[in-house]
């Protein structure tokens, strides 16, 4: 079994990014687009307090529903969507194995 997933991100001028998260260590995917050093803020640390790691699940992947927390910081962040979710609460994990984002522009 690989210990790694893949993940594919475009960043805010298009270009995409095939990045490779390690299972087992609890990131989420703020996390893993900060450590390629992609233009995540992620002010809060993760905590659901700031939409700077707005970004848009553009794969059909099945994720969790948003907390009520998330559904609150993306009512008030910019350019919201319908695949619209925060980073800091996309858990790194088999499930999201080829997953595909797009960072969301910033206001």
């Amino acid at each position: 079994m690989d210990d790694n997933i893949k993940i594919k991100v475009t960043d805010r001028e298009g270009v995409e990014h095939n990045l490779e998260a390690p299972l087992g260590m609890g990131l989420n995917l703020m996390e893993v687009c900060r450590s390629y050093e992609l233009p995540v803020e992620g002010i809060c640390g993760g905590m659901a307090l700031c939409a700077s790691c707005h970004m848009y699940v553009e794969s059909d992947h099945e994720l969790p529903e948003p907390s009520e927390d998330e559904e609150d910081m993306l009512d008030q962040a910019f350019f919201v969507e319908d695949n619209s979710r925060l980073g800091c609460q996309i858990r790194v994990n088999p499930d999201i194995d080829g997953i595909e984002i797009k960072l969301a522009p910033v206001s």
